[in-house]
C-alpha cells in the first residue's frame, strides 16, 4: 500500500508510529494523542522544509502504529521502542552512566550487602541511588565495619572450615563458619542494616540503646562496646542527616550550551538542597540546533480529510520566515522532552522537582505520567525568574565550560581528572598514587614485568621498578602477575610502607582475578584493584566486573588511564628487549672457544658492549686478555663477517 494511502487508514487514537525505510529498519518512533493527525502532518510544507522532517520523509516509505489506551501509555511505550529500536531520527541518549545502589540480599539464608547499579526482581532490597557513587561504596563499607555485614563472594548456603581475613579484621560476623555465629543473630545484625539504610535512625537508636544495656547488665563487654560503637555511628549521621533535611528538598537542574553543531548539556543533582553530583551530555555533529524540530511536538490540530493539504512531492518548499523562527524556537524544547524521558521513565527514582532551562508541549503529561510510577508529585518546571532561575542559568554557565572542556580541547586541572577518576570507578578516596603493572616475552622466553607509577598528577619515573619473572617458565602470563604482585606487596607490609590508592593491570579479566588471588594470599583484599583491557579500552573494577567501566572516548579519565598503561606497556617492552640483547649478547661470547663467564664478564666492563670488543684491534684485547685468547676472539669475528660478506655476494648475484 502506498504511504499516503496508509495514512488514511490510520486510527484518531493515541498511540506510537514507527517510520521504516526500504530496508524494513525502523528509522523513526513518534508518540500521538490521534495517530492519523499527527502522521498526517509531516506532509505539510511548513513540517518538510525542517530538516530533519525532510530528511525522514525522503528516506521513510512505510509506517507503523501501535494503539494504547491514552497519552501516558503512549508516552511511555514511545520511550520503550526508542531505546529498543535506537531509530537514528530519534534523539538518543547515549550516555548510560547510572547512580549506585546498596543492595541487601534479603533472600539469601544469610544475607550480604552489595553495591549494584542493576536493579532486579529477586527478592533483594534496594536503597538508592546515592550521590556521588563512592558514597554508596563508603556506606558499605561502613556497614562491614558497623554492623559486620558481608560483601563476599564466598557460597554462605553451606558451612566451610575456616574463615576468610574478613572475620578476623572484624568485618563479619562469620556466617561461612559453623559456630561463629547464630540465625538469630545474624537476623538482628540485618535488621539494623535495614533500618539504617531506610533512614529510621530514631528506632535504630533505640534498639541498640536497649540491647547495650543489656550486654553491659550480663557482663559482655564487648559486646556492648560494639552496640555503643554503633549508636555513635548511627547517632552522627542522624545529626549530618537533620541540618541537612531542614535546608530544602531534591531536586535535579538542567543547563545546556549549543555553539558550532555541539551541544553539552549539564545535570545537576541537588539533594537536601546541596550539590552533591554532576552529569556531561554531549551531541556532535548538528547541523542546526533547530534540526532537533518535531512537527509531532507542536500542539495537534485536525486537519481536513481532503488530500489537497498534502505535498504531491516531498521535497522541501518556501515556508515564510516566521514558520522557521517559530521551528527554532521549539527546537529545544523538543531536545528536553526527549532527554527527560530516556533519563527518567525507568528508573524507581526521581527526585520531586525537576528545573529545565525551557518549556515543551508535554511537561504536563510526563510530570503526571513520573507522579503515578513514583507515588508522589513531581514538579516538572521551566522558570522564568526568581531563585530557580538563577539555580537554571548556573548550570548553563556550568554546561559552557564543559563545552570548552570537552570541543575546545582544554586541559582539566589534575584535581579534576582525579575526581573524575575517583567518581568514574568508585574508589572511597580520591586517587594520589597508582602503581600499574604489565607483562612482557616473547613465548615464553626472558619474561619480565614492569611497574610505573602515576603520583599526584604526573609520572614519577623514580619509583617505576622492572622485575624479572623467577618461578614461572613458558606461556602464563596470570602466575607471572601474581608472582610479581605478591612480590611487590610482601616487601610493602614488610617495610611497612603507604599502599596506592589504586593497583592498575595491563589486561583483561584474567589479568585483574590473578592480581587480587595474589593480593588475598597476603591478607590485601580491601586494596582498590582494577585492569584496562586491550583493544576494546574497557576498565574492570574488581568486585564489579559485571558491571565494567566504559569511558567516553574522549574523556580525559580514559586518556590519564591509558598513558599510564601505555608508560607500562613500554617500560616492559625495553626491559624484555634489554634481557633479549643480554641474553643473546651472552651466548655470542660463550660460543668463542677460552671465552668463559669471567672472561666475558671483565670484556664487556672493559669495552661496553659487544659492538665495542669486535671493533677492538689485538693490542687492545691483549690488554684484557692473554694473547692466545685475543688471537682467538679476533679470529672468530673475523671469520663471522667473512661469513657475512659471503652470504651479501650471493644475495646480490
Amino acid at each position: 500500500m502506498d504511504l499516503l494511502a496508509k495514512i488514511r487508514t490510520l486510527p484518531t487514537k493515541p498511540g506510537c508510529y514507527l517510520y521504516k525505510n526500504a530496508e524494513g529498519e525502523v528509522i523513526y518512533v513518534g508518540k500521538a494523542k490521534n495517530l492519523r493527525a499527527r502522521v498526517r502532518s509531516y506532509f505539510l510544507a511548513a513540517s518538510q522544509a525542517n530538516a530533519k522532517t525532510g530528511s525522514l520523509m525522503r528516506e521513510a516509505v512505510d509506517i507503523d502504529y501501535i494503539q494504547v489506551a491514552n497519552e501516558h501509555e503512549a508516552l511511555a511505550l514511545e520511550n520503550n521502542l526508542i531505546k529498543q529500536r535506537k531509530p537514528r531520527f530519534n534523539i538518543l541518549l547515549r550516555d548510560d552512566k547510572t547512580y549506585p545502589y546498596i543492595k541487601l540480599t534479603l533472600g539469601d539464608r544469610y544475607p550480604k550487602v552489595f553495591v549494584t547499579r542493576k536493579l532486579r526482581k529477586d527478592g533483594s532490597a534496594y536503597f538508592g541511588p546515592y550521590f556521588p557513587g563512592n558514597l554508596a561504596y563508603r556506606l558499605v563499607d561502613l556497614i562491614h565495619r558497623s554492623f559486620l555485614i558481608p560483601s563476599c563472594k564466598v557460597d554462605l548456603s553451606r558451612y566451610h572450615p575456616r574463615a576468610c581475613l574478613q572475620y578476623y579484621i572484624k568485618r563479619c560476623l562469620g556466617p561461612c563458619v559453623e559456630g561463629f555465629t547464630t540465625p538469630e543473630s545474624y537476623r538482628e545484625a540485618v535488621r539494623d542494616v535495614q533500618l539504617f539504610l531506610d533512614g529510621k535512625g530514631g528506632e535504630l537508636e533505640d534498639r541498640l540503646s536497649e540491647r547495650m544495656a543489656e550486654a553491659a547488665a550480663a557482663e559482655q563487654f564487648e559486646a556492648a562496646a560494639r552496640l555503643r560503637d554503633q549508636l555513635v555511628t548511627v547517632h552522627q549521621l542522624q545529626e549530618k542527616q537533620r541540618i541537612a533535611t531542614a535546608e530544602n528538598e531534591d531536586a535535579d537542574v538542567f543547563g545546556f550550551h549549543f555553539e558550532k553543531e555541539m551541544l553539552a548539556v549539564n545535570l545537576f543533582h541537588m539533594r537536601n538542597g546541596k550539590i552533591v553530583d554532576k552529569r556531561d551530555f554531549f551531541w556532535e555533529e548538528l547541523p542546526d540546533f533547530s534540526f532537533l524540530n518535531d512537527p509531532e511536538e507542536s500542539e495537534e490540530t485536525e486537519t481536513s480529510e481532503d488530500p489537497s493539504f498534502l505535498l504531491s512531492s516531498r521535497s522541501n518548499v518556501e515556508v515564510s520566515a516566521s514558520s522557521v523562527l517559530e521551528a527554532q524556537a521549539f527546537s529545544s524544547s523538543v531536545f528536553f522532552s526527549a532527554l527527560l524521558k530516556q533519563l527518567y521513565l525507568d528508573q524507581p527514582y526521581v527526585p520531586r522537582h525537576i528545573y529545565v532551562p525551557v518549556d515543551f508541549p508535554d511537561r504536563a503529561t510526563l510530570a503526571s505520567l513520573l507522579s503515578e510510577r513514583v507515588g508522589h508529585r513531581i514538579e516538572l518546571a521551566a522558570p522564568q525568574r526568581g531563585d530557580k532561575r538563577s539555580l537554571v542559568d548556573l548550570v548553563c554557565q556550568n554546561a559552557k565550560q564543559a563545552y570548552d572542556q570537552r570541543f575546545r580541547t582544554l586541559q582539566p586541572t589534575n584535581k579534576a581528572i582525579a575526581e573524575a577518576l575517583q567518581d568514574a570507578l568508585g574508589l572511597e578516596e580520591l586517587p594520589k598514587r597508582i602503581e600499574c603493572f604489565d607483562i612482557s616475552h616473547i613465548q615464553g622466553a626472558e619474561t619480565v614485568a614492569s611497574m610505573v607509577v602515576w603520583e599526584d598528577g604526573a609520572m614519577k619515573k623514580s619509583d617505576y621498578r622492572k622485575f624479572k619473572v623467577k618461578t614461572i617458565s613458558g606461556v602464563d602470563d596470570f602466575a607471572s602477575m601474581r608472582e610479581i604482585i605478591q612480590r611487590r606487596y610482601s616487601r610493602l607490609m614488610e617495610e611497612k610502607k603507604e599502599m596506592p590508592s589504586l593497583i592498575l593491570i595491563d589486561g583483561g579479566l584474567g589479568q585483574l582475578h590473578a592480581a587480587y588471588a595474589a593480593l588475598e594470599q597476603i591478607g590485601l583484599t580491601l586494596q582498590p584493584l582494577a585492569s584496562i583491557a586491550k583493544r576494546e579500552e574497557i576498565i574492570y573494577v574488581y568486585g564489579q566486573e559485571d558491571e565494567p567501566v566504559v569511558l567516553d572516548r574522549r574523556s580525559p579519565v580514559l586518556h590519564l588511564v591509558q598513558k599510564i598503561r601505555d608508560e607500562s606497556h613500554r617500560f616492559a617492552i625495553t626491559y624484555h628487549r634489554k634481557r633479549r640483547e643480554m641474553r643473546d649478547r651472552d651466548s655470542e661470547l660463550l660460543s668463542i672457544p677460552g671465552v668463559g663467564p669471567r672472561t666475558r664478564q671483565r670484556l664487556l666492563e672493559h669495552f661496553g658492549s659487544l659492538r665495542g670488543i669486535k671493533q677492538a684491534g689485538p693490542d687492545a684485547l691483549s690488554a684484557v686478555v692473554s694473547p692466545a685468547t685475543a688471537e682467538k676472539i679476533r679470529n672468530y669475528f673475523l671469520a663471522e663477517n667473512e661469513a657475512a660478506s659471503d652470504t651479501a655476494l650471493r644475495v646480490i648475484q
